[in-house]
């Protein structure tokens, strides 16, 4: 697994775990703004463009970065965060290890599994990932994803370069994740967010977190669709990250 840093003189670390099919301009924009404050690492996720390992599993990611954390901070980090897939493996990292860290911040995480959606994730992709590589048809996907317009470039150039069993993998992966029994364990104070016009299953999801994690706080964003919190409103992401660790 590969790390992208910034700040990396500032002692607090945090670290924040991008979405699938994206990359670490998930949060740069966000990066910038926290590194003067902040250690923050973007972990680039396995079998996502520039990674160094194919995809294995949501829980193979989140002992990666786990073994990152011990070998690099002392087993120890100031916040994790994480959006859709990166919401999943996140909170597989505060199952694993409840006093990782003191902060947790969730995106349009997914953990009641979609069984049609991941039954069908083979056979669509396999009928439709020589599309993949279509600038037309790239254009179309980041419109259905809400990806802005500076973002495109990268979008296409990233998406391009996964391959299609990583992409099966890591779909599939996200669509059958169901929340770990351990999360109850966490220390960490978890914000999770959800935008109001995403999947019921994702507002359910985010339902379940906050009746599951003691102490949690939910908030909807009314007018915001998946995943778009972190990746279009990156200011108000991080002045998020820096209200919640005052």
């Amino acid at each position: 697994m590969k790390f992208v840093e910034y700040g990396i003189d500032n002692e607090d670390v945090i670290i924040l775990l991008h979405g699938g099919g994206l990359n670490v301009w998930n949060y740069e924009e966000s990066a910038e703004i926290l590194k003067d404050r902040f250690h923050v690492i973007l972990p680039v996720l396995d079998g996502h463009a520039g990674s160094d390992d194919d995809f294995t599993g949501i829980g193979d990611n989140a002992k990666r970065i786990t073994d990152y954390i011990d070998k690099n901070h002392s087993g120890k980090v100031l916040l994790i965060g994480g959006v859709s897939l990166g919401g999943q493996i996140a909170l597989e990292i505060l199952s694993l290890r409840p006093d990782i860290c003191r902060y947790a911040i969730i995106e349009s995480a997914l953990v009641i599994p979609m069984n049609l959606t991941n039954l069908l994730v083979k056979p669509m992709l396999d009928m439709s990932y020589f599309l993949i590589k279509q600038k037309w048809f790239a254009k179309l996907q980041s419109g259905y994803l809400k990806i802005k317009k500076e973002l495109f470039d990268k979008y296409f150039r990233d998406t391009a370069l996964i391959s299609k069993q990583n992409m099966i993998s890591f779909l599939k992966a996200n669509s059958s994740y169901s929340l770990n029994d351990n999360i109850i364990n966490t220390s960490a104070k978890v914000y999770i967010v959800a935008g109001g016009k995403e999947q019921k299953k994702i507002l359910r999801s985010a339902e379940l977190l906050k009746d599951t994690i003691n102490g949690s706080r939910l908030v909807i964003k009314d007018k915001l669709y998946h995943g778009e919190y972190s990746l279009n409103h990156p200011e108000e992401f991080a002045e998020n990250i820096l209200e919640m660790t005052k």
